[in-house]
């Protein structure tokens, strides 16, 4: 029985199969989940950093409001209920129209 472990031992050529393998399971998570992900994130960096005031905007959060004023640490936005402070970190997407229509 043992004999018979011993003589399964994995051929010479499956190291190299292997190695390809997992370079190839590296690159297709990458071009899948990594690479679109820091895409998204630079697209949503550069946003926050060039938002203007009177633009409409909505927060991470779900939040509508309009940008008020631009703050060294932070946005004041206007909203319904009144002015509120947020990080810039927190403006996720601008307000659009067609995607959220007012009634």
């Amino acid at each position: 029985m043992i004999l018979t472990f011993l003589q399964a031992a994995a051929p010479g050529g499956s190291g190299s199969m292997m190695m390809l393998m997992m370079v190839a399971m590296f690159a297709g998570f990458y071009f899948l989940m990594i690479r679109p992900q820091m895409k998204k994130q630079k697209t949503e960096k550069s946003f926050q950093q060039n938002l203007k005031i009177g633009q409409r905007v909505v927060t991470t959060s779900g939040m509508h409001g309009r940008v008020s004023q631009i703050l060294e640490d932070g946005i004041v936005l206007e909203t319904m209920s009144g002015k509120l402070k947020f990080e810039k970190a927190a403006i996720s997407r601008e307000f659009t129209q067609t995607r959220f229509p007012e009634n």
